[in-house]
């Protein structure tokens, strides 16, 4: 599938982390960005034909990578598939349930596949966690950890107006940075039946959202799983996810290259629409990940035990 033509949907600064993954994938044949200067500044490295119009681009192409703000994934994501093409969404899939509904409603309809990026499960040290919890050698599951401990400065949140906003970034340090940590703890500890959490804005100012949280996730098996994200550790740490059980333990660093990472998660997604099949990370798993994430910013509001509401 080295031949399928892609759109890509907003050319900021994550986008043209797409763009540079899809050239080296398959084709990069659209550039759309409301600002039709920054759709042509990425177009005229990686390829592709500028436009301002998604719509405009669905007969040039077989598959749509969503790279908007958060809380615009769904509106662009169900454009796609109803118009037939496969589509790769950034993290989170968006920033509420229902938006996730309506992308997986489409995608079942369609019958075309989505994807969306958790480029850390492909990552060597990750996949071997995942055989280790499988296959038994940890024995019973015991406990967790996901620790996601960045640093952003002011100007971070101040660079676009959308950032540290309910409505487009879904939420601070947990939503945007922490959600990666999420999704490989929910890879390898199962089912999370109750959130219990606590959140502040410590070291950020002119933003809705958090900048530290911290979360207890007991898991239908028993086990217990904490959570912590943040992006008011100065200079920031790697991300450290860890699994531990009666027999033995994982731990989950920073391992080989993002690019690398990345890349193996577009060769995944084309694959799988090659062969038919589910990729590695499809709708379910993205919305159960905001489903926790979701419950952790709900039990941090009242104060009491969540129950991610994932089940469909």
């Amino acid at each position: 599938m080295g031949g399928m033509r892609f759109a890509l949907v907003g050319a900021g600064a994550i986008g043209e982390v797409h763009a540079r993954l899809i050239a080296a994938s398959a084709e990069l044949a659209v550039v759309v960005d409301n600002s039709r200067d920054r759709a042509r500044q990425v177009a005229s490295r990686f390829g592709g034909t500028p436009m301002t119009s998604l719509a405009d681009a669905f007969e040039h192409v077989d598959a749509v990578s969503v790279c908007l703000p958060s809380g615009a994934h769904a509106d662009a994501a169900v454009l796609a598939l109803r118009a037939g093409k496969h589509v790769v969404v950034e993290k989170p899939i968006d920033v509420t349930l229902g938006a996730a509904d309506r992308i997986i409603a489409a995608e079942r309809e369609s019958g075309r596949t989505v994807a969306v990026i958790s480029q850390r499960r492909f990552q060597p040290e990750a996949a071997a966690a995942r055989r280790a919890v499988a296959g038994g050698r940890l024995g019973r599951i015991t406990s967790g950890i996901a620790e996601s401990t960045f640093w952003r400065p002011q100007e971070y949140y101040d660079s676009k107006p959308w950032r540290g906003t309910w409505a487009l970034d879904g939420g601070g340090a947990l939503m945007n940075q922490g959600v990666h940590a999420v999704d490989l703890l929910l890879w390898l500890m199962g089912e999370p039946v109750e959130v219990l959490a606590r959140s502040a804005r410590l070291a950020h100012d002119r933003i809705e959202v958090e900048d530290t949280v911290a979360a207890v996730v007991t898991f239908a098996s028993g086990a217990l799983g904490t959570i912590t994200a943040t992006t008011a550790a100065n200079p920031g740490l790697p991300v450290r996810v860890a699994v531990h059980g009666d027999r033995g333990s994982v731990v989950i660093g920073e391992s080989g290259s993002v690019d690398d990472a990345h890349l193996a998660q577009y060769a995944d997604f084309l694959d799988a629409v090659e062969e038919g099949r589910p990729p590695l990370v499809g709708t379910a798993d993205a919305r159960r990940a905001l489903a926790v994430v979701l419950a952790v910013y709900e039990s941090a509001r009242t104060g009491e035990p969540v129950t991610p509401n994932g089940e469909r």
